[in-house]
C-alpha cells in the first residue's frame, strides 16, 4: 500500500474547468507568469484562500477547495513554507515539475468547498 499525504488546492472557476477535464486526475500547466504550483497543507487555509482570494477578487467571484492524495515519497521532497501566520503552509512545486508531481496523486481530486461572492455556497 503507498503511504500518501494529504493537501489541498483553492482554485477558481478557470482551474476547476481544466482539473475537470483532466478527469480529475491532474492540475492544469502553470501559466507563464506563474513559476510554482503551491498545494497547501490544511483545508483551513484553503477555504481562506478560495473564500478570501477567489471569490473576491477573481472574475467569476467563484472559489472552491480541492482535495488530493499525492505519494508521501514525493511530497517529502518539497520543504513546507509558511508563508504568513504558523498554518499558511504549503508546498513549492516548480512550474517544470508539476507534470511529475501530477503522476504521483493517488486517486481523484475532489471538490470539497464552494464559495461564491464571499459565501459559502457548499461543502462535502
Amino acid at each position: 500500500m503507498t503511504e500518501t499525504v494529504t493537501m489541498y488546492r483553492p482554485v477558481g472557476k478557470n482551474e476547476l474547468k481544466l482539473i475537470e477535464d483532466s478527469g480529475f486526475t491532474a492540475y492544469p500547466p502553470r501559466l507563464p507568469d506563474q513559476p510554482i504550483f503551491y498545494p497547501v497543507l490544511n483545508e483551513g487555509y484553503a477555504r481562506q484562500i478560495a473564500k478570501d482570494w477567489n471569490s473576491r477578487i477573481n472574475d467569476d467571484k467563484e472559489g472552491y477547495v480541492t482535495r488530493f492524495a499525492v505519494k508521501k515519497s514525493v511530497a517529502d521532497k518539497y520543504q513546507p513554507e509558511v508563508v504568513g501566520a504558523k498554518e499558511h503552509e504549503e508546498i513549492w512545486v516548480p512550474a517544470e515539475e508539476l507534470e511529475a508531481f501530477n503522476a504521483a496523486i493517488v486517486g481523484k481530486i475532489e471538490v470539497i468547498v464552494k464559495y461564491a461572492h464571499d459565501e459559502l455556497i457548499w461543502e462535502k
